[in-house]
């Protein structure tokens, strides 16, 4: 069966609220300490869609295995045209290409809406798969922010990484400001 992204669905919270809660307990995308409820991970969605970001996930024979948003990077009317992409996969589907298909779709899409740059913010440096991944779908690094969290009992550095999208910054944006 072939991986199908498509744009989530208010029924798919479930899972991705499950994907989410494994990736806050035991990993370091996120710098969150409490998974976050079903209710709490609709409210976040419905806020992303409504603000005109998509919101992706990833389908292989009807089990989701991944999701990935774009979100405003900074809220400041200038920041307009910037977006902050998130992805998370199943465990049991990493290192099988989900990611990478959540992540170009996302690219595709942002691009689509006029959006000029993407930004990842790649919770600790150790994210190599992560960091990997943006570097071959063309992020560069833009910086570390050293021990700027705490979690698991250690400080953990933020990897900051910017990629262009679509006509970039070769002229200004026609995203209207807020």
């Amino acid at each position: 069966m072939s991986l199908v992204i498509r744009p989530s669905l208010q029924t798919d919270i479930s899972v991705i609220t499950a994907i989410y809660a494994h990736a806050v307990t035991h990993g370091t995308a996120s710098f969150e300490l409490e998974p976050p409820s079903e209710a709490e991970m609709g409210h976040r969605r419905d806020a992303i869609l409504e603000g005109g970001y998509p919101y992706l996930v990833a389908e292989r024979g009807g089990d989701i295995l991944g999701y990935a948003y774009a979100g405003p990077y900074r809220t400041r009317p200038a920041y307009r045209s910037t977006v902050e992409d998130s992805v998370y996969v199943a465990p049991s589907a990493q290192g099988h290409g989900v990611g990478r298909a959540l992540l170009l779709a996302l690219i595709e899409q942002c691009e689509a809406l006029d959006f000029r740059l993407m930004v990842a913010v790649i919770g600790d440096e150790d994210s190599h798969g992560s960091i990997g991944l943006h570097r071959s779908l063309g992020f560069e690094p833009a910086g570390i922010l050293k021990g700027i969290g705490y979690k698991h009992g250690r400080w953990l550095s933020t990897v900051l990484m910017q990629r262009p999208l679509g006509r970039g910054t070769s002229e200004p944006p026609t995203r209207p400001a807020a």
